[in-house]
């Protein structure tokens, strides 16, 4: 999952914690509202890096909501098209928002972290609007739920590739071999108190990293790991990596961009994700168009095409 790319309404972009390795080493442009690095060596080495050995993102800019109480669970499955049920503590799954017309609000991360607690991964763009949309549902919750939107407070990293798991085993206290695709535990990574989960968006094997306690006014914690990752991977082939090369990754591998591929026009069914939608679950929002569009087939459909020459 990546944000749009969209202005930020005439204010200056925002800086993630990472902000001050970027200044001077990448191409800086404006993405999803944030000053990002497009890339640093240039977007055809950084793509074969994490294809062939490893890469490290910063993906700070992505949001991140709290979402806590024992209304929870119901809350979730209600406004969210995979089934949060099926989550045990420690695992993910990719799902989606959808509007009453099943069209797609944002494509989202669901991580359980206990019973009652969640972290849902949004895309940077949709941040205000995802939280809106949350505060307007879970007045109808069955139970209490608290939605808190703690992005600014926990910093994100992606580090992809074949090599993922040499590079960060020998910075983290934990056994990460153990992780199975879509789950995740508590480790700390380079001294930092983290949430490392084995899922990424770039068709390789991977990690991402959430480093709690890591504000954006007080960077050194974010930026002591980052650096820690990348002194530890340089001997094995890793490189930092832009937002070209995840743009790249992410679309050879066939993944959808929000507001490029997805948007609130197009509905799972027509964007090839039914696999995020459950209809077995019980209600939830768009379910009846999704079923209708379900049963009578798609007027349209995403394709991916393969180039055969350039």
């Amino acid at each position: 999952m990546e944000p749009q790319e969209g202005g930020s309404g005439g204010s200056a972009p925002r800086r993630t914690q990472l902000y001050a390795f970027h200044a001077g080493r990448a191409k800086m442009v404006e993405f999803g509202g944030f000053e990002m690095p497009l890339w640093y060596e240039g977007i055809i080495p950084e793509h074969m890096a994490v294809r062939e050995a490893a890469g490290i993102f910063d993906v700070s800019h992505m949001g991140r909501f709290l979402v806590k109480g024992p209304g929870a669970e119901p809350f979730l499955n209600y406004v969210t098209t995979n089934d949060v049920s099926a989550l045990k503590p420690g695992q993910s799954h990719y799902s989606l928002f959808c509007n009453e017309r099943g069209g797609i609000v944002d494509d989202v991360v669901v991580l359980r972290l206990a019973e009652d607690s969640f972290l849902l991964v949004v895309n940077a763009a949709n941040r205000a609007k995802d939280m809106v949309w949350l505060k307007k549902h879970a007045g109808g919750a069955s139970g209490k739920v608290e939605l808190a939107d703690i992005s600014d407070q926990v910093a994100m990293m992606a580090v992809q590739g074949p090599k993922a798991l040499e590079v960060l085993q020998p910075l983290s206290s934990e056994d990460l071999s153990s992780l199975r695709w879509h789950t995740f535990l508590e480790a700390e990574v380079a001294g930092a108190r983290a949430l490392v989960a084995r899922m990424g968006y770039t068709g390789e094997d991977g990690f991402e990293l959430y480093i709690w306690d890591a504000p954006v006014e007080a960077p050194e914690k974010a930026l002591k790991v980052w650096e820690a990752i990348l002194e530890a991977g340089e001997p094995l082939g890793l490189k930092p990596c832009g937002l070209g090369a995840r743009d790249t990754l992410r679309l050879e591998a066939g993944y959808c961009l929000y507001g490029s591929d997805i948007d609130e026009g197009t509905t799972p069914i027509e964007a090839g994700l039914s696999l995020a939608v459950k209809f077995e679950k019980g209600p939830f929002i768009g379910r009846e168009a999704l079923e209708e569009q379900a049963a009578k087939g798609p007027d349209r459909v995403r394709v991916c095409l393969k180039l055969l020459e350039r």
